[in-house]
């Protein structure tokens, strides 16, 4: 048995197929756009966490480099009476340490550190030399490169080379607590790497 429709009917029910697809479309783009703004707010909460790792690895590495050109050195000074505030009348003089910084104080590795290396018959000589007079420019090269974002992933990878170097002079002098402390250095490390890729406002993003 035929069923015939109306024009009418055909026209209402065309109209009843579109209105639908319209609302279909528009909930498709709504959960879209929920979607997308759900990810944007997401990847700049990467990049904060990012950012995070990169300043605090970057000034770490700047300071920790600079300190090595830091020295104590014993100035005599006359000793001051505490009521008045001025030089004790007796003349007495007292020897006080006074941190300075200069080329001529570097050190890239503490003396009693470097003594012991020294008797390790796996270091040799001009090895140590070598890593002794590079280790604080490194740091303070990383650092700045860390800090200003150029080349962020090849100063990560030259700070990890750095601290599996100095993670292996420890482990031979058998310095558990040190090994652990550089441990942690390379798991901030590691998780820098992990979200290089939310890296923002950089020199180089690339490398």
């Amino acid at each position: 048995m035929a069923v015939l429709f109306s024009p009418l009917t055909v026209k209402s029910f065309s109209r009843a197929v579109q209105c639908r697809l319209g609302i279909a479309e528009g909930i498709m783009t709504d959960s879209n756009e929920r979607k997308m703004d759900a990810g944007q707010k997401g990847n700049w909460d990467f990049t904060f966490a990012f950012w995070s790792l990169r300043l605090w690895l970057g000034v770490r590495a700047l300071f920790v480099g600079i300190a090595k050109y830091g020295a104590y050195h014993s100035v005599a000074m006359p000793l001051i009476d505490p009521t008045t505030g001025q030089p004790d009348a007796s003349g007495v003089m007292v020897n006080v340490n006074i941190k300075s910084y200069a080329l001529a104080n570097y050190a890239g590795m503490a003396a009693g550190l470097r003594d012991k290396f020294s008797h390790d018959p796996l270091f040799p000589k001009f090895a140590l030399d070598l890593f002794d007079r590079m280790l604080g420019p490194a740091f303070i090269l990383t650092g700045i490169m860390l800090i200003i974002g150029l080349g962020t992933r090849i100063s990560l990878l030259a700070q990890a080379a750095l601290y599996i170097a100095l993670t292996v002079g420890l482990v031979l002098i058998d310095q558990s607590d040190g090994v652990a402390w550089l441990g942690i250095h390379i798991a901030l490390v590691s998780a820098a790497f992990m979200l290089a890729q939310y890296n923002r406002f950089v020199v180089l993003k690339k490398w």
